[in-house]
């Protein structure tokens, strides 16, 4: 008989998603008989880690982080590392230092299959995955060796008030408890007090978003006009920053409201759906509305606040983005989709490869039955049922994965050599 253990398995955890996931999964693989370390790199990291004794701060400048990462590794025998993200600057370097020592390096990520699931893959995620060098018919070999029949995606992500909460949270501990960490930087542009009023600005709107996208989406719902769909994304995001060919956001919305405005029939509408997490810092609204003055087009685009995606999806024509996981959905749904970006998602099959123009003017269709046999791929390997800031989702979430980074083989390798453990029906989480 083989169980599932941790003797032997020494975990370091580095930055995780904001809440208590982290330390959850950390006390889990503990009661395995692993040894379970924790790197916190401000207050905010530390506020949601409960066990102190594992807990090591670093208080280093960004430039001694490595050589500091490499005598931990060393002094603790470390053998897993743990992370959320793998591209920025700390993470990149860890990375790097453990695949030279042969260490696992397991790492999370937002679900590819959002709005509900997460994300969990050895040695990198997004433009570093294993998929981006996996073709669909290497996918549709390991799938002979399952029937599992794929759950439909929910029309929601079910824990948005909790991300926000725990992402406020987090940043009033860093900004008001960070003295121990005076050498923190964050790893994106802005100040965290500037985050902190950001993402306190954003929960105390939220009704006010709320009214503002429920009179924009029925304006578009009646509108009674054929229209295509432009998926935003947060221009800080690592998929945006890392994996995409632009720098801004505003970069984007200018050449997508260009081709349209080429290419697109004189009776055809535009509508730039922002993302849930949407707070303003890139003045996306003000870019587009520059744009379609520009190209003359102003009364044709319009502007859409985060909410549900499937309520625009039902009626829209085709959608472009750079990189976003929500093309995911229109891809389900058998909708052309153009790709500017890196994307685990972007398989010829299913990816327009038309100029932007001739997209907009007679969108070719994805490969319908290719997709399927991609998405069912990653729901019987990679993605996970559940969430990182809601309780329920946690819960969840640890009744599976903690067995998967035990087992020796990757979430991959493990549906090709038969061992991948069988997956559990999908509970939408509110």
């Amino acid at each position: 008989m083989v169980k599932a253990t941790g003797d032997k398995r020494v975990f370091l955890f580095l930055q995780g998603p904001h809440g208590p996931f982290f330390h959850r999964l950390g006390a889990m693989l503990r009661k395995t008989g692993a040894e379970v370390w924790r790197v916190g790199f401000n207050a905010g990291d530390r506020a949601f880690w409960f066990h102190p004794k594992s807990y090591l701060p670093y208080r280093g400048i960004p430039d001694e982080w490595r050589g500091w990462f490499c005598d931990l590794v060393e002094a603790r025998g470390i053998t897993d590392i743990v992370l959320y993200g793998d591209v920025r600057a700390i993470h990149a370097q860890a990375v790097e230092e453990a695949k030279a020592r042969g260490l696992t390096v397991h790492v999370f990520e937002e679900g590819y299959m959002r709005p509900y699931w997460v994300t969990y893959e050895r040695g990198g995620s997004n433009g570093h995955s294993r998929l981006m060098r996996m073709s669909v018919d290497d996918m549709r070999r390991a799938l002979e060796l399952s029937d599992m029949e794929a759950p439909l995606p929910p029309a929601h992500w079910g824990d948005m008030r909790q991300h926000i909460f725990y992402g406020a949270l987090y940043h009033w501990f860093v900004m008001f408890r960070n003295g121990e960490y005076r050498n923190f930087q964050p790893h994106r542009s802005l100040s965290v007090f500037q985050e902190f009023v950001l993402y306190l600005k954003r929960l105390l709107l939220m009704p006010f978003g709320w009214a503002d996208r429920v009179i924009a989406t029925t304006r578009i719902r009646m509108g009674g006009f054929p229209y295509h769909l432009a998926l935003m994304q947060l221009e800080h995001d690592s998929s945006f920053q890392q994996h995409s060919p632009f720098d801004t956001m505003p970069d984007f919305v200018d050449l997508v409201i260009a081709g349209f405005a080429e290419g697109a029939p004189g009776h055809h509408h535009l509508v730039f759906k922002a993302h849930p997490l949407e707070d303003g810092r890139a003045q996306v609204r003000r870019a587009m509305a520059q744009s379609a003055r520009k190209h003359g087009v102003a009364d044709r685009v319009h502007y859409v606040r985060g909410g549900k995606l499937a309520q625009l999806l039902n009626d829209a024509r085709s959608a472009v983005t750079v990189n976003s996981t929500a093309a995911q959905q229109v891809l389900w749904r058998g909708i052309p989709i153009k790709v500017f970006g890196d994307a685990v998602y972007a398989k010829p099959e299913f990816v327009s490869t038309q100029p932007l123009p001739d997209f907009f003017a007679l969108p070719t269709r994805p490969d319908n039955k290719a997709y399927k046999d991609y998405r069912r791929y990653l729901l019987e390997t990679s993605q996970l049922p559940g969430g990182f800031y809601s309780a329920r989702g946690r819960r969840q979430l640890l009744r599976q994965v903690v067995d998967m980074m035990l087992s020796p083989d990757d979430p991959y390798d493990a549906l090709s050599r038969g061992t991948a453990a069988p997956r559990q029906q999908l509970r939408v989480v509110h």
